[in-house]
């Protein structure tokens, strides 16, 4: 550690094998696990808890207060689950008094200068690209990938292994295991490879499709969709997380590519 050339409160807690490159700042009521690495000029705000095994490259800024103007100085935590990479001038935000915990799993990447605002949760193994700006709020489910520039608007909830197209305006909510593109942001098909690669079963792939057909490709609203849904799809994991996550939603689903609504 170049504890000499940083600034370390003393109520911080530091894993004995954590590194800390020159210029690091760390504040009070700071938790960071064995085995990270922070690197030079990494500001670290009270409220943060740092998991094992990260890396926080140069510049970034983990736990400053909410940029929300009715937050008050309540306390609250920025937490950072292990193995997770957090590259260059990123920004992640702690809580504001309404959830407590901004969060991001275990083995995330957080590309430069990627901002995560207050009370949002990013689920493990998800990959925020460079520039990526998400407003409070916002929930990403695990194995994400959200498209470098994008744009993701607050209180939007993202899917478990989803993939949104780099530039992207994210106003909807994005239902699970789907590509989303186009302007306005629209269903492009399932994400078919990134679930292949996770080892999802022909057989489980092709139910995912089938049931997106009948959101998106068969001229229902959502209420008849998921009536037919229910109709014609036995009760399974995937067919049920579908259905619940639509019935749900806060903001409501994307649209199809082919449905003006």
């Amino acid at each position: 550690m170049h504890r000499s050339l940083s600034y370390i409160d003393p109520q911080a807690k530091i894993a004995r094998n954590v590194v800390l490159e020159p210029f690091v700042c760390i504040e009070k009521n700071v938790e960071i696990g064995s085995g990270t690495w922070i690197g030079s000029n990494v500001t670290i705000m009270e409220g943060a808890r740092i998991g094992k095994n990260c890396e926080i490259f140069p510049g970034a800024v983990i736990s400053a207060i909410p940029q929300d103007l009715k937050f008050r100085g309540e306390e609250s935590l920025a937490i950072i689950g292990d193995n997770t990479i957090i590259r260059e001038c990123a920004t992640i935000n702690r809580a504001t008094s309404i959830t407590g915990k901004t969060i991001v799993g275990d083995n995330c990447l957080i590309m430069a200068y990627a901002h995560i605002a207050h009370d949002c949760i990013i689920g493990d193994n998800s990959i925020i690209v460079n520039n990526v700006a998400l407003g409070g709020h916002v929930i990403i489910g695990e194995y994400a990938i959200i498209g470098g520039l994008s744009a993701i608007h607050q209180f939007v909830n993202i899917g478990k292994h989803t993939m949104i197209s780099g530039g992207s305006l994210v106003r909807k909510d994005v239902p699970h295991f789907v590509k989303a593109g186009r302007e306005p942001l629209s269903f492009v098909g399932i994400n078919s490879i990134g679930l292949r690669r996770r080892g999802f079963p022909e057989k489980e792939i092709e139910e995912i499709q089938n049931i997106y057909r009948f959101l998106y490709q068969k001229n229902f609203n959502n209420t008849q969709a998921i009536t037919q849904i229910e109709i014609e799809f036995k009760a399974s994991e995937i067919r049920d997380e579908i259905i619940s996550f639509v019935k749900k939603s806060g903001r409501g689903i994307m649209r199809g590519y082919n449905q003006n609504r």
